[in-house]
Formats: structure tokens, sequence, C-alpha cells
């Protein structure tokens, strides 16, 4: 009998229609790609000397798309750090125990949550100078993706501290720790590991939305591309278009792949030191093995 209580192992029967399933699916995908990759030999996308230029510094492309991709880096780093430091701020302002802090808390997030991001980016640039404050393409791109993914991420680490087990703080009210003590020592490193999967989905994002700065004129990735298929456009004719753009999404895909994985990696060292925090043991003093316990070491 299935000791599984959510659900039956499936039969025989139910396993031969899944690989049936899995095979029917993954001939179909493997149809679809190679359909496209025949129109795209059709028309002429897949010959070397297009995608040789990809590769050939004379050319100036690697140079650019790595210029691009630095500058891409650059905002993203920039507002992944401000963002999760003033998320956080504003999770621990949203849970206070005074309404006068709790109120405009929760004000803002709903303000910079529901303002879609590229007017955010828009105020940042065209508002924000006429009232005294010098700013760039590259400070009103960081200070829009700011705003927006702050309030965002407000919420994702007001839900991970509300999914720690209340009796957490109780324990650590118990010790005689105080509120700020038990928010940064006890409730946010406990959120941080629960919400990991989530933080990452959104700096993820964070990073693709940094592709809006070419409304504002700053060279990264993306904006470097379309410049890039601009110039060979004029020079060579719609001949290099397809190459310069599945180059970026390329590059887009495995800095994310990286992200995701550094966060898996992150996400496991803590499970890990959790778990030998867990099952470490304390030695008790020889006296106290000898006046009558057992001698086995205690765990605390």
């Amino acid at each position: 009998m299935s000791t599984n209580v959510l659900f039956d192992l499936p039969g025989p029967r139910a396993r031969r229609r899944q690989r049936i399933g899995t095979v029917v699916g993954a001939l179909l995908i493997a149809a679809l790609i190679g359909l496209a990759l025949y129109r795209l030999g059709a028309n002429g996308q897949l010959e070397a000397d297009r995608w040789a230029v990809l590769f050939d510094p004379a050319s100036g492309v690697p140079q650019a798309l790595g210029e691009g991709l630095l500058n891409t880096l650059s905002v993203a780093a920039v507002g992944m750090v401000l963002a999760t430091v003033f998320g956080a701020l504003l999770a621990v302002g949203r849970l206070s125990d005074h309404a006068w802090v709790r109120g405009p808390v929760g004000v803002v997030i709903e303000l910079f949550r529901a303002v879609p991001l590229l007017i955010l980016i828009l105020f940042c640039l065209l508002f924000l100078p006429t009232v005294g404050v010098p700013m760039t393409a590259f400070r009103a791109l960081v200070l829009g993706l700011t705003l927006y993914n702050m309030a965002v991420l407000a919420e994702i680490f007001r839900a991970g501290i509300l999914s720690v087990d209340r009796g957490q703080r109780e324990a650590a009210f118990a010790l005689g720790m105080r509120k700020t003590q038990v928010m940064t020592l006890v409730l946010l490193p406990q959120a941080v590991r629960r919400m990991l999967p989530v933080l990452v989905a959104q700096l993820v994002v964070l990073l693709k939305d940094s592709s809006l700065g070419f409304i504002v004129s700053y060279l990264e990735l993306l904006r470097t591309a379309r410049s890039l298929v601009e110039f060979f456009n004029f020079s060579f004719g719609n001949r290099y278009t397809f190459q310069l753009y599945v180059a970026a999404g390329l590059i887009y895909i495995v800095v994310n792949v990286l992200l995701s994985q550094l966060a898996k990696y992150v996400e496991k060292r803590t499970r890990r030191n959790r778990k030998t925090a867990g099952t470490g043991q304390v030695e008790l003093p020889a006296d106290a093995q000898m006046g009558g316990g057992s001698g086995v070491a205690a765990t605390p």
C-alpha cells in the first residue's frame, strides 16, 4: 500500500501514457526547432559570415556589446543593492506597531507599486532637474528601478517575515532582546532564506527592466545592440539585425542563469550551515560525565 497521502503512484498504464506523451512532446518541440532553423537557413540567416561579425574585433561589435553589458550590470548592481536595502526598511516600517509609521510607509509602497516603471524613470529624468536635483541618464534609470523594485521587495520581505513562526519572536523577547534586535537578528535572516527564490526572481526582473534605459538614451545592452543594428543597416542593409539581437538576448539569458545559479548556491550553503548548526554537539565537562550521567554528548 502506498504511503503517499497526497496522491497514488501511477500504475503501469499511466506510466506508459506518460512516456508516450513525453516522447510526442519532445518530437513536436524538435520539429518546431527544425522548422525554425530551416526557415532561417532558407533566408540566409545561418550563413557563417553573418555570425562572424559578432566575434570580429575589427567590426567593433564585441567591444560595443561588452561595454553595453558593463553598463547594464552597473545599473542593475546599484539598483539591486538600493532596492534591497530600502525594501527591507520599508517592510520593517510597515510591520511597525506605531500607526504613524505604518500608515505613511504603506502609502509609499502602494504608490510606487502602482506607478509604471517607465513613468518613474521619465519623472526622475524630466522633473527632478526642475527642482534643483542634478540628474543624468544613469541616475534616472537607477532611481526609477530603485523606487519601483523597493516597493515590490518590501512586500516580499513583509510576507517572509510574517511567515516565520511566531514562537521565534516570542522566544527572542523572552531572552530580553529589543524589537530592533528581534527584527534584524532573528526574523529578517530567516525571512531572506525563505523568500530567496522570489527575491532572485524579482532581481532578475530588475536586470531585464534595465533595458528601459534606451528611453533615456542610456547605452545599456539593448540600446547598444539597437545602435549597432542601425549602423549596420545604414552601411550594409538589413544583414546583421537578427544576429545582433540574438547575441543581446543570449547575453541576457546567460547573466540571468548565472544569477539564478548563484542564488541556488547561496541557498544551499545557508541550508547546509543551518543543518550543521542544528546537529552540532556539545561535550559535557568531565566532572558532569563522571557524576552519574551516561557520558554521552549533549545536543543544544
